[in-house]
């Protein structure tokens, strides 16, 4: 379910999980964490970039799965998810996303959490858990360092479909791109930091990274705990369950 290749410098992740818009299930985010291990021991890599198979980039997590679990399985399995997804700001390695098709849920938090993102204008972003019934279990803090906790909140409700454009606009991309060309652009901005000095690359993720991470890890406790609450009310255990049944 995920799949590596490198071209010159600069490693492509790739979330290869099509048939389910590459949701985030178990086995896929622990093998993404391998992969992200691995590739920043590489003295050969100099950039990552993370994208989906088409036709998208990520679903978020896997609500199929999550509908067979038990509660303290869901909070388990969410708080590795937050886990992996705060290594990403700590890695040498520039992560960049590359966001085509999708971008929901835990997809759009696992981008937010890249050290940069190149979305196509045509993609579309949506938190989705408010209107599933609860609160996003992890990665807020990613979301509000890249657009601060006004415009955070007012994503997080979910009541918007946003295009690409719309989070550039509002300060969540780094760059857009027309449809179908965020690889290509991601791959250009990739190569030109992977020619820098790794050890200067690598001193600048490290001085930002608790600036951007902040309170991550307890703001991911506190939310996986609200989560798990939130999962106990009639709205989102129908959710649960419809999702479940499809298993």
């Amino acid at each position: 379910m995920i799949k590596v290749e490198h071209k010159d410098n600069v490693a492509i992740i790739t979330l290869d999980r099509a048939n389910r818009r590459n949701a985030l299930g178990s086995a896929m985010v622990e093998d993404l964490e391998r992969r992200f291990a691995e590739l920043d021991r590489e003295t050969s890599v100099g950039a990552i970039v993370l994208t989906g198979a088409q036709p998208s980039f990520c679903a978020g997590s896997d609500l199929k799965e999550l509908g067979t679990m038990n509660l303290a399985e869901m909070a388990e399995h969410e708080a590795i998810t937050a886990a992996i997804a705060r290594k990403i700001t700590f890695l040498n390695t520039p992560v960049i996303a590359a966001v085509e098709g999708h971008a929901f849920g835990g997809g759009f938090i696992l981008a937010c959490s890249c050290d940069l993102i190149v979305t196509s204008a045509a993609a579309r972003w949506n938190l989705a858990e408010v209107p599933n019934g609860w609160l996003p279990p992890w990665g807020l803090q990613a979301l509000v360092s890249r657009v601060g906790p006004v415009v955070a909140k007012r994503l997080t409700f979910g009541h918007e479909l946003l295009s690409g454009a719309d989070v550039f606009r509002l300060g969540l991309a780094d760059y857009v791109i027309d449809e179908g060309k965020s690889l290509e652009e991601a791959m250009r901005i990739a190569g030109l930091i992977a020619g820098m000095p790794q050890p200067a690359v690598a001193s600048t993720k490290q001085f930002f990274a608790p600036l951007v991470a902040g309170t991550s890890e307890a703001l991911d406790a506190s939310a996986n705990r609200v989560f798990i609450d939130n999962c106990k009310h009639d709205r989102a255990m129908a959710t649960l369950a419809r999702f479940g049944a499809k298993a």
